[in-house]
């Protein structure tokens, strides 16, 4: 019972049957039983959308990248800081740059520069946010640039492992030979073809405007975490996952870009809208 004078927000635009084609609003026509909310596959980024990255993460893998470059490419740390801003912006990671122009093996830079010790004792988990994905319908997946060991790691330690279907990391988005990270288009074409339903029926759930950009130009749902918004500092991207040049109001918490169906600041409310 809502007390008075309080009003039920609207439920989340997710979209369903009846939904407009190439929006994000919901249809009229009703989901008898919940079958759309069931055969829906949730995509989930992993850092500053299920844990806070900037605090436990990003910081030791700023420095981590930056000395990578200068030990194997023997520059200096301000060349190396000038070098991964100019991959990051041409080809939005500066590990598509070191492949593509110096050889380096994907494998080998990311079992180096995600090493961090001491990851789990900094990791905060969420009781209400484990409760939110046991309630979501549809199968769960986690969607992340980051190298699969660690992501293990951090689902292990946050105790969310067993809440999710399947966990999909760099390695698997490989394709002619070369990493196809998020926000790559065909990635995520062959992603939602690998899973068997087409991408209207896939949701992604991110704290990056790219990536989300990227998903809605296939016809996938899209939301928008924005718990850690803004956290961080430094002239490099956090992790290498936000863009460097963005545009102001895309930046602003209360603006909502169109290709955005959803903003939330919690996993409660995805469970909420179903």
């Amino acid at each position: 019972m809502l007390s008075k004078g309080r009003r039920r927000r609207p439920p989340l635009p997710l979209g369903g049957r009846g939904a407009k084609r190439g929006g994000c609003s919901p249809g009229a026509k009703p989901d008898p039983g919940g079958r759309i909310a069931a055969t829906r596959v949730w995509l989930f980024d992993l850092d500053n959308t299920l844990h806070d990255a900037t605090g436990a993460a990003f910081g030791e893998m700023h420095l981590a990248i930056g000395d990578y470059v200068v030990r194997h490419l023997g520059i200096t740390p301000e060349e190396a800081d000038a070098l991964r801003r100019r991959y990051w912006l041409r080809y939005g990671a500066t590990l598509l740059g070191l492949v593509r122009h110096h050889g380096i093996r994907a494998a080998h830079f990311l079992e180096e520069t995600h090493r961090m010790p001491g990851l789990e004792a900094r990791l905060r988990g969420s009781a209400p946010d484990r409760a939110a994905l046991s309630r979501l319908r549809g199968r769960k997946y986690i969607l992340t640039n980051a190298p699969r060991a660690y992501a293990m790691r951090v689902l292990d330690a946050l105790d969310l492992t067993r809440r999710f279907d399947g966990v999909i990391t760099i390695e698997d988005m490989t394709m002619f030979g070369l990493p196809r990270p998020k926000p790559d288009a065909r990635m995520l074409r062959r992603l939602a073809a690998r899973l068997g339903v087409p991408a209207s029926r896939c949701v992604l759930v991110e704290d990056t405007l790219q990536h989300l950009k990227s998903a809605r130009s296939l016809g996938m749902r899209t939301v928008w975490m924005q718990r850690w918004l803004g956290g961080g500092s430094g002239t490099l991207p956090q992790r290498e996952k936000r863009p460097l040049v963005t545009g102001k109001n895309e930046r602003r918490r209360g603006h909502k870009p169109a290709y955005v169906c959803a903003r939330i600041g919690s996993l409660r409310k995805l469970a909420q809208a179903q």
